[in-house]
């Protein structure tokens, strides 16, 4: 039996540059397609209908750590994957919603809301720090100056991250991050993802001893309280890796949602124009590229029991590769999902995922896409790329590593010789 799709392609150099094409095929085939027995996972699952009922069906389990240990991985020996085994990333149903109720008590909306005036000031300090850097239109890494650092300051004023520690953080996330690409691994990559794993948990073991010595009003402190409070429904375990997956979370995502919807209204003055003037567009805006263009592009979840998705048997124990970039993308679901359409009505994609795992920042990340993206057209009129954007290569996490612009136009600025040359002539 020949089987029309093969993870090898997906994980080629080809496909992860663009893996829209790929998803159109996919897309042919119906919602699911079976792999090959051999294959790590049982079926691929590509349709919006079909992701949304994986993802909510407690049939279809996160890579808990029973799982794991059936499975033969030795999971314990990394840092990083005690870690996020720890997290309610992979907590099975019963600890996921139990710590994801006593975060939720601690991140209130409230308490986004709370956050909107330090989003806008690190968002106009940081346009000060683009425009002084950009100057007579030198390039500048956008993604450097704007996109990492702002959503790294929030989710610093959320937990409560001081100010001078916050430009540590990036490389050791990214290095810990690099563990959750599909795919293999090398043997590099994971030892500094378990070094970078043991760095932000000292880290955040020292920020809860300060916090719980004088707490704040942040949300360590908060959690550290509510550990203190109830110790039977909080282990210091699970606390710490959910603060180092929140911290982790909190900025990756969002500073790709900037460089990729930069990307994006840069190639379509249209859109572009029609934002700058009406700033009010601008959640519209953030949800569509979520959609088009999303941070995360997949899920993996294994079946419990003997199942089906989209007519697809999932033996008991397979796994399931849930492609939510591509249900994004589903004509089923969208009209013409590959045309970038702000103006969609019923834009409910899954960018934050669906379910119990539903993203717990979701809002957050919102709020800063509603609010700085508007502060950022407005401020740099001549905003342009300076160069070409690198093609993405990854598809958890997916965006620009770098992205040079111009926000000033440096014709503007060029001195006009000739005519001071004429003005300097007697009369």
């Amino acid at each position: 039996m020949g089987f029309p799709v093969s993870l090898d392609e997906l994980l080629g150099d080809e496909v992860r540059r663009d893996p829209y094409p790929y998803y159109a095929r996919l897309h042919e085939l119906g919602e699911a397609v079976a792999l090959a027995p051999d294959a790590p996972h049982a079926v691929v699952v590509h349709g919006y209908a079909a992701a949304q009922r994986v993802l909510r069906d407690p049939v279809f389990r996160v890579l808990d750590a029973r799982y794991l240990d059936r499975a033969g991985v030795r999971w314990r020996d990394h840092a990083v994957l005690r870690i996020l085994q720890a997290s309610m990333f992979n907590a099975p149903a019963e600890d996921h919603a139990r710590v994801r109720h006593l975060f939720g008590q601690a991140l209130t909306a409230r308490r986004v809301a709370a956050l909107e005036p330090a989003i806008v000031r690190i968002t106009d300090d940081l346009l000060d720090g683009l425009a002084e850097a950009g100057a007579d239109g030198r390039p500048v890494d956008f993604m450097a100056g704007f996109a990492l650092p702002l959503p790294s300051a929030v989710v610093g004023e959320l937990l409560g991250v001081p100010h001078s520690d916050r430009a540590w953080f990036p490389s050791r996330v990214r290095a810990f991050d690099a563990v959750l690409e599909i795919g293999p691994r090398s043997f590099r990559e994971i030892r500094a993802a378990n070094r970078a794993a043991e760095e932000l948990a000292g880290y955040f073991t020292t920020l809860l001893a300060a916090r719980r010595a004088e707490p704040r009003d942040d949300l360590v402190s908060a959690l550290a309280r509510l550990r203190a409070e109830r110790p039977d429904q909080l282990s210091e375990a699970e606390l710490l890796a959910n603060l180092i997956v929140t911290y982790n979370a909190g900025f990756r995502t969002t500073a790709n949602l900037f460089g990729s919807g930069l990307t994006l209204l840069l190639a379509r003055p249209a859109a572009l124009a029609a934002l700058r003037a009406d700033p009010s567009l601008a959640p519209a805006y953030v949800e569509e590229i979520l959609r088009y263009e999303p941070p995360v592009h997949f899920a993996v979840r294994y079946a419990a029991e003997d199942t089906e998705v989209a007519g697809v048997a999932v033996p008991r124990g397979r796994t399931a590769l849930v492609l939510t970039g591509a249900a994004n993308r589903d004509p089923r679901r969208f009209p013409d999902p590959d045309v970038f359409d702000p103006s969609r009505a019923d834009n409910r994609h899954l960018a934050f995922s669906a379910g119990p795992h539903y993203c717990v920042g979701a809002a957050l990340g919102r709020t800063e896409g509603r609010l700085a993206l508007p502060r950022l057209l407005d401020r740099f009129p001549a905003l342009a790329l300076a160069a070409t954007p690198g093609e993405p290569r990854q598809l958890m996490l997916r965006g620009h590593d770098q992205l040079a612009v111009r926000v000033v136009d440096p014709a503007a600025d060029r001195p006009d010789r000739t005519a001071r040359v004429d003005l300097a002539q007697p009369a």
